[in-house]
């Protein structure tokens, strides 16, 4: 009998084929009996040690977890999904790009500073995390990043969309520009809408109130506004139904991970099971 956030029989057929096969060694416990350890912890926020019993050891869930984040199985996981939906036309390239702010609980801090860094900031409400995201015109994730909650989203534009990495099932190279960008205001800066036009990808970002005043204040000089579809910027709101659908993951809508590693693993495996 499937439980309440277990993977369904539907879902479970989706990720069996991506998960790596050991031959070797001494048998394991069930690698869907982990899986759903794994996403209900997340899906409900309790610690690895209060995960029910019927999952196994609890020491093998958070060693299994932290293997599969180490080594990038959850982001191969992530582009084989992504791939075998492209390969079925399947994917709108219209992507909107937004970001989202993650409270960190006290149990997020204290790990070491060395490496990569935290991808935790300071701010008037605490430590935070943001969620850097790309999504597609039907709001499954295609790429993202994780700062501190005090970056700004447009230094991580050119990052997330050079994130975004589809391969092809056959011969080519990866799918990595999209066919249009829908992003607010936060994302309206000259050097953006110049990495965009450089690389031909249209967009509809629009102009902040005070470059507006800058661009009239210089009159001829300022040169034309940007053309802006008040209609097209509508189906932005897709981006937003990603995050609400990954912040029902209480161990993402709130950051309990030392690491930067865990939780953007957790994110990872939501999304995966988003394109399920």
């Amino acid at each position: 009998m499937r439980r309440r956030h277990e993977l369904s029989d539907a879902e479970w057929a989706f990720v069996q084929p991506l998960l790596p096969r050991s031959e070797r060694g001494r048998r394991r416990l069930d690698d869907r009996t982990v899986l759903n350890g794994i996403v209900s912890k997340f899906r409900t926020g309790t610690a690895w040690r209060d995960v029910p019993e019927r999952y196994g050891s609890w020491a093998t869930l958070p060693t299994r977890f932290r293997r599969r984040a180490k080594d990038g199985t959850f982001e191969r996981m992530l582009r084989a999904a992504q791939a075998r939906t492209d390969a079925a036309g399947d994917i709108e390239w219209l992507v909107s790009v937004d970001s989202t702010i993650v409270r960190a609980h006290q149990h997020a801090a204290g790990a070491r500073k060395e490496g990569s860094g935290r991808g935790l900031g300071r701010s008037r409400g605490g430590l935070t995390s943001k969620i850097h995201l790309a999504c597609d015109a039907v709001g499954r994730p295609l790429a993202f990043t994780v700062t501190g909650g005090n970056t700004n989203d447009c230094t991580q534009f050119a990052a997330v969309m050079q994130a975004i990495r589809v391969p092809r099932l056959g011969q080519g190279r990866p799918r990595v520009r999209p066919g249009h960008v829908i992003g607010d205001k936060g994302y309206s800066s000259k050097a953006i809408r110049t990495w965009l036009r450089q690389r031909n990808i249209r967009h509809t970002i629009p102009e902040r109130s005070d470059q507006t005043l800058n661009r009239l204040r210089r009159g001829s000089r300022g040169g034309r506004p940007p053309a802006f579809d008040k209609q097209f910027y509508k189906r932005r709101n897709v981006v937003e139904r990603c995050f609400n659908r990954l912040k029902q993951w209480r161990r993402i809508a709130t950051r309990y991970d030392k690491t930067a590693e865990s939780y953007q693993a957790a994110v990872t495996l939501a999304s995966l099971l988003m394109w399920a």
